[in-house]
């Protein structure tokens, strides 16, 4: 029997996001839209209708329509100076949880030995785990911004290392890769043959970096075949709802051993939801979406950078360049840090906020105590009660 350690941050969401009146500050896809504002959103006003209600609703394209494969592969051109990537280089999934599953599923197993960055999404380790692998935590610092440093490679790998693998953006930090660390990551994989899998889930939101700081390309522009990135439709493109991801590589083989594995579970994705993820992600949809998804993303983390300025004495933090999660640090005013599990179960008993307890959710051991993590790309009202209301909270508990 596989043995899998529990998925705390879901867990904690599934237990909690439904709580009569929440507040959620703890939700990371870019605050959801529906199909009348994807209609209203469309420059094309001849081409209204995201779905074709005349087709008959068989399992449909295996891999995914060849409509949606080609706008999916359209995202990885932006940008990019590398040869467009071909829509036979992408297959469709149920979401990136399932994209990344059936990766790790088909790539890794016991002997091998897998380089995962740290903190991030607890699946992109525990699931290697599971299968049998050896997991080596390559550990963000803060004091880097959480940048990786790449120099710590050496000392992580191994004769049988299989896959290195990143989050780009990163969640939670909301950090990113400078295009001149993934190129010192892909040149360090190259000439051992390692395969690097990126979680880009949040890619493109890239909407606070440095005024000298390009937005990193794809891991897929960077010259090297043997990497492979995943994305979907809920974070960046606020449509979680329909349950559709996506697995891209240039490498052939790997995208054909993930189709074989995948004949075993979900064979195809709904039509509906297929049909639904082209329109979002048509010419005339795509761009007003990100447009209004990063204007969100801006404004929302210059009110909640007020906030923690504000409260300076009891919060701090590593601002974030992209994505939609932050990781903030309370502490009390003598410094100590609150206990974040306790601290989120009484903000939302007394308040109805929520937030995500760090240590649980992104941490090993006692790592990240007292830190939450944010997800603050919701939509802007909703920020803006659920701070004040974590303003008195601190005001009355932890002053």
């Amino acid at each position: 029997m596989v043995k899998i350690q529990p998925f705390e941050v879901e867990q904690w969401m599934d237990r909690l996001e439904t709580t009569p009146g929440v507040l959620n500050l703890a939700e990371t896809c870019a605050a959801s839209v529906s199909l009348d504002d994807l209609i209203r959103m469309c420059e094309d006003k001849n081409s209204q209708n995201p779905l074709w209600l005349s087709a008959k609703l068989t399992y449909g394209a295996i891999r995914g329509s060849k409509t949606l494969r080609r706008r999916v592969a359209a995202l990885y051109d932006r940008a990019s100076d590398a040869e467009p990537l071909s829509s036979e280089n992408v297959l469709i999934s149920q979401g990136a949880i399932a994209a990344n599953f059936l990766l790790l599923y088909t790539l890794v197993g016991p002997g091998d030995h897998v380089i995962c960055v740290y903190p991030t999404y607890q699946q992109l380790y525990a699931v290697p785990e599971s299968l049998g692998a050896e997991v080596s935590l390559w550990k963000l610092k803060e004091e880097n911004a959480y940048i990786p440093d790449v120099t710590e490679l050496e000392g992580l790998v191994k004769r049988n290392t299989k896959m290195i693998v990143i989050n780009n953006p990163n969640n939670p930090t909301g950090s990113t890769i400078p295009p001149s660390v993934l190129l010192q990551i892909v040149s360090f994989a190259q000439q051992r043959d390692i395969i690097i899998f990126s979680d880009e889930v949040y890619s493109p939101l890239y909407h606070s970096l440095p005024s000298a700081q390009p937005a990193p390309p794809s891991i897929l522009s960077l010259g090297y075949a043997r990497s492979v990135s995943t994305g979907s439709m809920s974070k960046a493109f606020s449509l979680a709802g329909i349950r559709i991801g996506w697995i891209a590589s240039r490498d052939r083989t790997i995208i054909e051993a993930v189709a074989a594995a995948r004949d075993y579970t979900t064979i195809s994705v709904s039509q509906l939801d297929d049909q639904v993820a082209s329109f979002a992600l048509s010419e005339s949809v795509v761009g007003p979406l990100l447009k209004r998804n990063l204007g969100l993303a801006h404004q929302n983390l210059g009110l909640l950078e007020a906030f923690i300025l504000r409260y300076k004495d009891h919060c701090e933090w590593v601002k974030p360049t992209a994505g939609t999660t932050a990781l903030v640090r309370f502490k009390h005013r003598d410094g100590t840090p609150v206990d974040d599990p306790s601290f989120v179960l009484d903000l939302l008993d007394k308040t109805k906020v929520l937030v995500m307890p760090a240590c649980p959710c992104f941490g090993l051991g006692k790592d990240f105590v007292g830190y939450v993590r944010f997800g603050y790309v919701c939509e802007t009202e909703i920020l803006i009660e659920g701070l004040r209301r974590l303003g008195k909270y601190i005001e009355e508990h932890l002053q």
